[in-house]
């Protein structure tokens, strides 16, 4: 469905995407990540026709962003960084206008403004100056705008940024309501939105694609940990070849290559045992996607 073959984006010197590819099937919701700066939002407007890339190219349902934009557009919704909105008009009338500028007239419009309305809860708000809406609500108007015309692809950019609690947990149901008829992108700074909403993960750095791959492969165990009385040196010279052994805070954590973790917790249990090693646990340790964000950018710190 979505399709970025090596998108380049340059200003000037700056080079805020390099060489970015990637896939996303039909009914994924995939997370973008990054730190400030480093390419995101340059990458969703390359993949919406917003921004023409320097180099490479963006596809949307096999269609060429740069050669047909208008109907890649016609397939997106996108809710951008800095919201699309106009501060004077009441949230009826922009979502209106909002439907008149997607060709949508009649029963059509009626049917979508009246979902979105309901979907974002801005029936009490309807007649209300966008301009005097809160953070919050002026961000459900920019979602609804973007899933009026019910696109096979969403593109959005923070979309529970000054969400409440409440509100966060609806919008992450509405994601994967949506997804059930759409594919989904959407970038955020919150981990675990990721977690409760994400099928894949892809991570950013100075504009490069750092990381790209499933959830549940970036979060499955390739370590266990074991807890006992004894000192780690003495776990170490118990075990010898069975496992490496590394001591991090407090924590004995054990690994070998090319074994799976459950095979590994086997043979280190009748390792112990056979030495009379007390085993309080042992238990494969899960990757923490906040922590693997925080390594992939310290890498750049460290350039």
């Amino acid at each position: 469905m979505i399709e970025a073959d090596g998108l380049t984006r340059h200003y000037g010197a700056v080079v805020a995407a390099s060489e970015v590819s990637f896939e996303v099937g039909s009914g994924e919701i995939v997370g973008l990540l990054g730190h400030n700066g480093a390419g995101k939002t340059t990458v969703m407007k390359m993949l919406t026709g917003y921004l023409e890339p320097t180099s490479g190219r963006g596809l949307v349902d096999g269609i060429d962003v740069r050669d047909e934009p208008v109907a890649v557009q016609s397939k997106v919704g996108y809710l951008p960084e800095n919201r699309p909105l106009y501060p004077d008009m009441s949230v009826f009338d922009y979502l209106t206008f909002a439907a008149s500028m997607r060709g949508m007239a009649g029963k059509e419009a009626e049917s979508g403004l009246r979902d979105v309305i309901e979907a974002m809860e801005l029936g009490s708000r309807a007649l209300d100056k966008i301009g005097t809406l809160s953070r919050g609500f002026q961000q459900r108007v920019g979602v609804a705008q973007a899933i009026l015309h019910k696109p096979p692809v969403l593109i959005l950019d923070e979309p529970t940024n000054g969400l409440d609690p409440r509100q966060t947990q609806e919008m992450r149901r509405l994601l994967k309501d949506l997804a059930k008829t759409a594919t989904v992108i959407l970038s955020t700074h919150i981990m675990q939105e990721v977690d409760a909403i994400c099928d894949r993960v892809l991570i950013m750095r100075d504009g490069e694609l750092a990381i790209d791959e499933k959830l549940e492969d970036l979060k499955r165990a390739d370590t266990i940990e074991l807890r006992t009385t004894v000192r780690p040196a003495d776990v170490e010279n118990a075990l010898g070849a069975t496992a490496n052994v590394v001591v991090e805070e407090d924590r004995i954590l054990l690994t070998r290559t090319g074994v799976e973790p459950e095979e590994l917790a086997a043979q280190v249990a009748r390792t112990l045992v056979a030495k009379e090693i007390p085993i309080h646990s042992l238990a494969p340790v899960q990757r923490d996607l906040e922590r693997l964000f925080r390594e992939v950018s310290e890498v750049r710190d460290v350039r």
